[in-house]
């Protein structure tokens, strides 16, 4: 039967998802615990392939299992043999043709950050530190020009061998959020704004999330003019993006089939 996995977990000690040589990652666990339980090698493939130190809050998996465990059992089951920072939220059985990556439609990513003069302790593990400047009305407006189907080319890291770079992002914005705590924020170098930028595609390439937010931030800081995203995503030249922010502020949201 094959069955389909939720799975939650903090990226920050794991090579990413996919299995590599000499590294952890969170496939490689996840297959150990399957092996655990069922006794058997199986290979779990996930919805995505998120990079180190990248979050998941919602990933979809899927492996084959000959066993009598009921469906809904493997969630608690392989539980007991992961890490604290692994977790399978649910467990179900799916038809034969279900792939965890190959039949999602949709995905959405969300890349949390905030604005200080001084990084802080207590938001480092899931958020992304930039220091001011950083106009948020500016941020939001540039985030208008990536909803649509676009050539993304000038939004992927070299090193990518893919060669169809067209992607159709439903849906990307900016909010503001409440800061998780009140004191220090009055402070010099305190917290000046906590922010999550969330991003629906039907897909993405590679560092895609990531160099929109750093092209976000610049946007921010005043470095780039948001009515000029357009014409980066027409030029497809990466150089004219801005950087590729760090991976700590991004997780996947959510996968839809």
């Amino acid at each position: 039967m094959r069955i389909k996995l939720i799975i939650q977990y903090l990226g920050t000690n794991y090579s990413g998802w996919q299995t590599q040589a000499g590294q952890d990652s969170v496939q490689a666990q996840l297959e150990r615990a399957v092996l655990a339980v069922t006794g058997k090698h199986s290979c779990v493939e996930g919805s995505g392939r998120t990079d180190a130190g990248v979050h998941a809050a919602a990933l979809a998996a899927h492996f084959d299992a000959d066993s009598r465990i009921p469906p809904e059992n493997f969630c608690l089951a392989l539980n007991a043999h992961l890490p604290s920072d692994i977790r399978v939220l649910d467990s179900c059985q799916v038809d034969e043709n279900f792939h965890a990556r190959f039949s999602a439609k949709r995905k959405t990513y969300i890349y949390n950050f905030y604005v200080s003069q001084i990084s802080l302790p207590l938001l480092s593990s899931t958020y992304a530190h930039i220091k001011p400047p950083f106009d948020f009305t500016l941020a939001q407006q540039a985030c208008k020009a990536f909803v649509g189907t676009h050539d993304f080319k000038a939004f992927m890291s070299t090193g990518s061998n893919k060669k169809d770079t067209v992607r159709t992002i439903f849906d990307c914005s900016l909010n503001k959020n409440s800061p998780p705590w009140r004191g220090g924020t009055e402070c010099r170098g305190g917290l000046n704004g906590v922010y999550t930028l969330r991003i629906t595609g039907n897909g993405f390439l590679y560092n895609m999330v990531r160099i929109i937010a750093g092209t976000v931030f610049e946007v921010g800081a005043g470095k780039i003019p948001p009515e000029k995203v357009a014409d980066i995503i027409a030029a497809g030249n990466r150089k004219q993006a801005g950087q590729t922010a760090p991976a700590c502020g991004l997780t996947l949201e959510s996968v839809e089939y």
